[in-house]
């Protein structure tokens, strides 16, 4: 099969969990309504894609970056990643967006589907293995969207077209990555650890923050599986 089908399959994973998501969000909604658990399952969810978040991070992403890069322009990336999703929380926040889930899972699922595409040319198993990390993050990060969305007047007709919609960003990255960037492995390396900052500045902002939950010991474990699905993922390429 050519290279560029595989990477259009295999982006095409990572991009139809984000309606996935939405779909288990919208079909939770209706059948839990009721349920007395329900916030510990929800808060189980966002836990896990924080796992699995974290993993992409310390396995594919941090490494690759320090693999490629020297010290300072490292550092560089990093730090620009962290600055800038600061600055742009900060203005969504301002700004009173009511689609904040939204935003802050783009903001992460583009520069990693540019680095899938990118990374996909010359290194197979990683593209692979990163191309699952992105799908199963995309799950948590969606199913919260839905929810974010049909809370501020979306119907959920509506807010599922949103997502559907947007869950084909991860084969326009992903392609444009691996036309524009397979020949650049330094500038790969350089939005991955960009990625990495952003990332782990949201994660310890937005998601642990909001996953703490009295009496209920659910979140953490969800999040410790996220991570171990990550750690068995890396082992099996490897």
């Amino acid at each position: 099969m050519p290279e560029v089908l595989l990477i259009i399959l295999y982006s095409a994973f990572s991009g139809i969990t984000v309606f996935f998501g939405g779909l288990v969000s919208y079909f939770f909604g209706k059948e839990f309504s009721g349920n007395k658990h329900k916030k510990e399952i929800n808060h189980f969810v966002i836990a896990f894609g924080g796992g699995i978040i974290l993993a992409a991070l310390a396995l594919v992403l941090i490494p690759k970056g320090i693999e490629e890069l020297e010290l300072f322009p490292l550092i560089l990336c990093f730090a620009a990643g962290t600055l800038i999703f600061f600055f742009l929380d900060k203005k969504i926040e301002k700004s009173g967006s009511k689609y904040s889930q939204l935003i802050a899972m783009l903001l992460d699922f583009i520069p990693e589907a540019l680095a899938l595409g990118a990374i996909f040319a010359t290194d197979r198993k990683t593209g692979i293995l990163l191309a699952v990390f992105i799908g199963l993050q995309n799950l948590p990060e969606s199913f919260n969207s839905y929810q974010d969305l049909t809370a501020n007047t979306f119907k959920p007709k509506k807010a599922l077209s949103i997502l559907f919609l947007l869950s084909f960003m991860g084969i326009i990255g992903a392609t444009t990555g691996f036309y524009l960037l397979s020949d650049l492995p330094k500038v790969t390396a350089g939005i991955m650890t960009f990625a990495s900052g952003g990332i782990l500045y949201l994660i310890f902002q937005d998601i642990a923050p909001s996953v703490k939950l009295k009496k209920t010991w659910l979140p953490a474990l969800g999040a410790n599986l996220g991570f171990l699905i990550g750690i068995i993922g890396d082992k099996l390429i490897h």
